[in-house]
């Protein structure tokens, strides 16, 4: 797979970068509202505070994140470049980071135009950014096995999003729209966690696993059916669920959590075989990652399919915590780490042309401060988890722990912007033509 990448077609620094730099400080929102309302936020899935904090990690962080990653991948991985990248970057990025806001004030303080405002803006921004992807990726190689993927992750992306703004504008008060909130919110988790965040994450893993962790490549038959399978049996699921069919539902939901753990053991498997001396720490956050994915599926098929389970009312919110915090912040902080320093490296050795050596790529984001920040990030996966079970005592320290563990990422992922705008002053020194430091 990795002998597909290319990077001729790489977009300008500031179409990914935008997305990447802005994950970490809505990640450190989260952080910050979980040590203002400390053990009530874990009261139930359903309390306000927990909807907010749930969605400046999915939309926040998430969705940034791997926007971001889209951007620079389909170029360069799958030949599939976006036209007007900077543009659709713009629209999408503030049209995302303004709705997710607007969501956020609508959770906490009840306000009807914070939902219909983040229903048009989330709306908006998905929907230039799946139409400009979409036409990018029909003029893909039909053979391009992460192509294939992307395009099916899309379509779980929509349909995320699209229940998403169903639900907010039926919070904003449009009667028109008098559904189900609780069985929808289902539904909606469904396709967020595998119908758009496992799928697409299985597409990035057949190129980025294999090149960053020297494994051997995804077997075939993954890379051809496992986007298809997700979106199949979130969609079988769906059915059953909305039908109000609670036997075949919780079957169901249970080979759609199967997904998430194929993902997890195929990856595992690999990680097992990489030709490293060593596990890096971004080798850890995707273990750490597969193994609170399998932990996620299992509690989820548990709270699902046994009776005596289900009066521990607390069983989402390990569900969603193991899944986001555990899960997709672990691997998605992996791929920035590996990533933004990545991208400054090459724009700037693009910007020397032979004039000034750009800087080692291990010096433009130095080991030390992945591996510290990497511990804190650890800590505070252990005290969320525990914050579940005892929130009365741990509340304020897991708070406390991801708000410094999203600060110290956000000061690592900043510092190399730092080290392209230094390297950019120096060329400009040399030239009589200068460089354009600023990041659009």
């Amino acid at each position: 797979m990795s002998s597909m990448v290319s990077f001729d077609q790489a977009p300008p620094l500031g179409a990914p970068l935008r997305f990447f730099l802005t994950a970490p400080l809505l990640s450190l929102l989260a952080g910050a509202l979980m040590l203002v309302l400390g053990p009530a936020l874990w009261e139930s899935r359903w309390t306000p505070g927990a909807l907010a904090v749930t969605h400046l990690m999915t939309v926040g962080f998430m969705l940034q994140v791997m926007l971001g990653a889209l951007q620079q991948l389909l170029p360069i991985v799958v030949g599939a470049p976006i036209a007007h990248p900077l543009g659709v970057a713009r629209v999408t990025h503030g049209c995302i980071t303004a709705g997710l806001l607007l969501l956020v004030s609508g959770f906490l303080r009840g306000y009807s135009w914070g939902f219909a405002g983040a229903a048009l803006l989330l709306g908006l921004g998905v929907g230039v950014f799946v139409l400009a992807c979409a036409r990018a990726l029909s003029k893909a190689p039909s053979t391009s096995l992460s192509a294939r993927g992307m395009q099916l992750s899309l379509v779980g992306l929509v349909l995320t999003v699209g229940l998403g703004v169903v639900m907010a504008l039926t919070l904003a008060g449009l009667e028109s729209l008098s559904v189900p909130l609780t069985r929808l919110v289902n539904i909606h988790l469904g396709w967020g966690f595998v119908g758009w965040g496992c799928a697409l994450l299985g597409a990035v893993a057949l190129v980025v696993v294999p090149m960053f962790q020297m494994t051997p490549e995804y077997p075939r038959w993954f890379g051809r059916w496992f986007a298809a399978a997700a979106l199949g049996l979130v969609g079988a699921w769906t059915v059953a669920e909305w039908r109000a069919w609670p036997v075949l539902a919780d079957v169901l939901s249970v080979a759609v959590a199967t997904a998430a753990v194929c993902l997890a053991l195929v990856t595992f498997s690999l990680q097992r075989q990489s030709r490293k001396a060593s596990t890096d720490a971004i080798g850890q956050l995707w273990y750490v990652a597969m193994a609170s994915t399998l932990l996620a599926a299992t509690f989820w098929a548990m709270g699902r399919m046994i009776p005596q389970w289900q009066p521990w009312n607390q069983w989402p919110l390990m569900v969603g915590t193991l899944a986001l915090f555990g899960g997709f912040l672990s691997v998605m902080t992996g791929m920035l780490y590996k990533i933004v320093p990545f991208l400054v490296w090459m724009h700037l050795q693009n910007l020397s042309a032979g004039r000034l050596l750009p800087p080692n790529i291990k010096k433009v984001l130095p080991q030390r401060g992945i591996d510290l920040q990497t511990r804190a990030h650890w800590a505070s996966l252990v005290l969320l988890v525990g914050a579940v079970c005892w929130p009365q005592g741990l509340a304020y320290p897991a708070g406390l722990a991801l708000l410094g563990s999203q600060a110290w990422l956000a000061r690592n992922l900043w510092s190399v912007l730092g080290v392209y705008r230094e390297h950019c002053a120096k060329l400009n020194a040399l030239a009589d033509n200068p460089v354009e430091s600023r990041v659009s």
